[in-house]
């Protein structure tokens, strides 16, 4: 049954890859870092700009915030002064493997999109 599942989220993933690589990426297929990236853009709400290398890494940390918030692990707390999201950690999240850390974000941006109301 598990297996199942897992083949069933990598169809949607497959999916939601190639919609996000076709609308973003130039003929390329945008890889989970990239889509992080897109996803902290897109919540940081300012469209895109260029950013700093710092900025990059919060606008990841802000997307990996809002796909963890879905399970309970974070819990948004308002924008500062400068419209960047901030994010309370609620609890840790459980030892992962690299590879069970890739399926959840994958699964999570998976949900993301989908409660988006984007079709892949």
């Amino acid at each position: 049954m598990q297996r199942n599942k897992l083949e069933f989220n990598k169809k949607k993933w497959e999916a939601l890859v190639h919609f996000i690589s076709k609308k973003f990426g130039g003929g390329e297929n945008l890889d989970l870092q990239a889509i992080l990236f897109l996803i902290g853009v897109n919540e940081l709400g300012q469209g895109y700009r260029e950013f700093t290398k710092d900025e990059k890494m919060n606008l990841l940390h802000i997307a990996i915030c809002k796909l963890l918030s879905n399970y309970g692990f974070y819990e948004y707390k308002g924008k500062d002064e400068e419209g960047w999201p901030h994010w309370k950690t609620n609890t840790e999240l459980p030892p992962l493997k690299p590879g069970e850390q890739t399926i959840l974000m994958k699964e999570a941006a998976i949900i993301y999109f989908t409660e988006s109301g984007i079709k892949f």
